[in-house]
């Protein structure tokens, strides 16, 4: 958590009017993002990590001689994940001048958050909020990550592309709108795609003990079983469908990174060759993404997760696009990004007529607790 650098606010935009006649506008000493993370809660794990990443990005961009030659202050408030402490923030992150917004990392808040800055026009970029009508709020509302939908109907994809699956069972976190959303994807392009879903179970957020629905699953002998959810309750279903006899071969979403790390290596077994979605690979053999873990590493002495490299990304278009607009003024920025185009750590995209972007999904296979780069689709 120490990790995390809360900028000292320097100077302000003041409006007089000068003797002669007329306004002057006399110019911040800095530009100013606004983040909004969980640094404290459960989902603190996700937050610190993305801010990394932000800061990371940051601090280059201020080595290197700032934006539109201005030192840039990244003001980061703690949302602790919930809905209206992401909406006080935001507000809080307005008066203090922010030009954008980098956030909100899980879907909820961000949905929150959007709907008010889109009603402000401020420019708001969420690196990892994935639900799909985030975007919707408004035209000044982008994100960074693919969406629910869009990486659920890739995932069904690669079980018919590169798995060859005929059938699939499906794992459903009853309580989580991201859960729904890939797997309702998976299912409509799992029929177009000829592939048979044979069981569907459900479960709700909190729960360890998933055997009774593994068991159902386990009965009808899937080629794949789709898990769409976050790696700690995901390690457990993995860890829980082998023990009862699951032979399929796991598909996850992009939650899934960071699986590794709740297993004891004796455990790898569970999830080994399974496959899931991600933002990049760590593989990858190119200098801007060797370069940028290597700085990670250096900083922050562990590796990036694909939520750092979100937020490195999100910091860094707001960059371009206040340059491409050659301002700070919001509406130029919002026109900057709708029109960008993106070379980053998470691929090269443009954005769509809703703002998500459109960009390759990295699909990683798991093998001896390792992340091995497999393809990239779309």
């Amino acid at each position: 958590m120490n990790k995390i650098k809360n900028a000292i606010m320097i100077g302000a935009t003041v409006l007089f009017t000068a003797c002669g006649g007329g306004e002057k506008t006399v110019e911040t000493e800095t530009i100013k993002i606004g983040g909004l993370a969980p640094l404290t809660g459960s989902l603190a794990i996700y937050g610190v990590t993305t801010t990394n990443g932000a800061n990371l990005a940051v601090d280059e961009i201020n080595k290197n001689g700032g934006i539109l030659g201005k030192k840039v202050e990244y003001i980061t408030l703690d949302t602790k994940g919930d809905s209206t402490e992401a909406v006080m923030a935001y507000n809080k992150l307005i008066d203090k001048g922010a030009s954008a917004i980098i956030g909100e990392i899980t879907s909820k808040p961000s949905l929150a958050v959007a709907e008010i800055a889109a009603q402000d026009n401020i420019p708001m970029i969420t690196p990892t909020g994935t639900q799909v009508d985030i975007t919707e709020a408004g035209p000044s509302i982008f994100r960074v990550c693919f969406t629910n939908p869009y990486q659920g109907k890739v995932l069904a994809i690669l079980a018919k592309e590169r798995l060859n699956a005929k059938t699939a069972a499906i794992m459903i976190n009853n309580s989580s709108d991201y859960s729904d959303g890939i797997a309702k994807a998976f299912i409509e392009q799992a029929d177009i795609s000829g592939i048979k879903i044979i069981a569907k179970e459900g479960y709700a957020d909190g729960d360890k003990d998933f055997r009774a629905q593994l068991t159902k699953i386990a009965a009808e002998q899937p080629d794949v079983l789709l898990v769409p959810e976050y790696y700690e309750q995901a390690s457990l279903i993995a860890t829980q469908a082998r023990e009862v006899g699951v032979k399929a071969i796991f598909i996850g979403s992009d939650g899934w990174d960071g699986i590794a790390k709740t297993l004891d290596s004796t455990s790898y077994n569970a999830i080994e060759n399974s496959y899931f979605t991600n933002h990049f690979s760590m593989q990858d053999t190119s200098s801007k993404i060797q370069n940028f873990l290597k700085s990670y590493r250096d900083t922050y002495k562990e590796d990036p997760s694909a939520f750092s490299a979100l937020g490195y990304d999100a910091i860094y278009m707001v960059k371009k696009a206040v340059e491409n607009a050659g301002t700070t003024d919001k509406d130029a920025i919002v026109n900057a990004l709708k029109n960008i185009e993106y070379d980053g750590i998470t691929g090269y995209l443009t954005f769509d007529e809703h703002n998500n972007p459109v960009k390759a999904v990295t699909i990683l296979k798991i093998t001896n607790g390792e992340y091995v780069f497999d393809s990239k689709l779309k």
